[in-house]
């Protein structure tokens, strides 16, 4: 990172798709410098296309997150380009879609769902998250700062949609317990949902949802720089919705606004022993 750069390094899954090429348009116009990773290298030339950066801001990572390798690689070939990793954006995910066009609307049952279809879903959905937080987590605690958000799902998705909502069940609450084991130590951990259907080709066209009616992949921009920023310092912990996003409010406000704690917190005492 030259001197000229004042923002940080972050490292963003799934960057080609339409919630991680928004985010990382944003992180960019807030002077970071961003590792772009994607399994989909033609989506990545794409957005080095559209955006026109240079190395030094922009950096292309061919990666499945799936991998442990290719997990392990992403982080050191960022920290070798840039110097250092600062943050984390686990945004990389497989969604109802890949099983069937319209299996976001009309789920799939127990009987449709094979082994197969949860494995991957686990390899992507927790298992890459896991392993990009593990490689990237010893960079952070390095400079005593660091930011790590993930993308989950809408709690309506985890109670009714498998595999998808399980999975992301378990990233919730992964997110929960890495913010606690994190504490003190300069290093957030929050979540960062969309808040319902976005209108991204994570959604293929016959689920059967009409496009107009879906949110906007933009609204991710506002609160992912606020994560990101020195203004978030000592936020960690919470989940972020972007659709409750005020825009038109202070940054802090609208982040006070749009959050909870992560998971169920209120569920906590409902139990028998600890």
């Amino acid at each position: 990172m030259t001197e000229a750069t004042k923002g940080r390094v972050i490292v963003l899954t799934g960057a080609g798709g339409g919630l991680g090429a928004v985010m990382v348009t944003a992180l960019l116009e807030a002077g970071h410098s961003i590792a772009a990773v994607d399994q989909d290298g033609n989506a990545l030339v794409r957005l080095l296309e559209r955006l026109q950066m240079p190395p030094d801001r922009l950096l292309p990572v061919a990666a499945d997150v799936s991998s442990e390798d290719e997990c392990n690689e992403a982080i050191e070939t960022t920290a070798a380009h840039f110097g250092r990793v600062d943050g984390l954006v686990n945004n990389a995910g497989i969604g109802m879609s890949a099983i069937r066009p319209d299996a976001e609307t009309r789920h799939p049952g127990i009987e449709e769902l094979s082994v197969d279809i949860w494995d991957r879903f686990y390899m992507v959905n927790v298992r890459g998250p896991m392993m990009m937080t593990r490689a990237a987590v010893p960079h952070m605690r390095q400079q005593g700062w660091g930011r790590i958000v993930n993308n989950t799902t809408s709690y309506k998705t985890m109670l009714r949609v498998l595999p998808y909502g399980a999975m992301k069940s378990a990233l919730e609450s992964m997110s929960a317990v890495w913010a606690q084991q994190l504490d003190g130590s300069g290093i957030t951990v929050n979540v960062l949902v969309p808040g319902g259907p976005t209108d991204t080709p994570f959604i293929a066209d016959e689920a059967g949802w009409p496009r107009d009616k879906m949110l906007r992949p933009e609204i991710m921009a506002a609160p992912i720089r606020w994560l990101m920023s020195e203004a978030s310092n000592g936020t960690t912990g919470r989940r972020i919705t972007a659709s409750e996003w005020d825009v038109t409010a202070a940054a802090g406000d609208a982040a006070a606004q749009a959050s909870r704690g992560i998971g169920w917190p209120e569920l906590a005492s409902n139990q028998t022993w600890w």
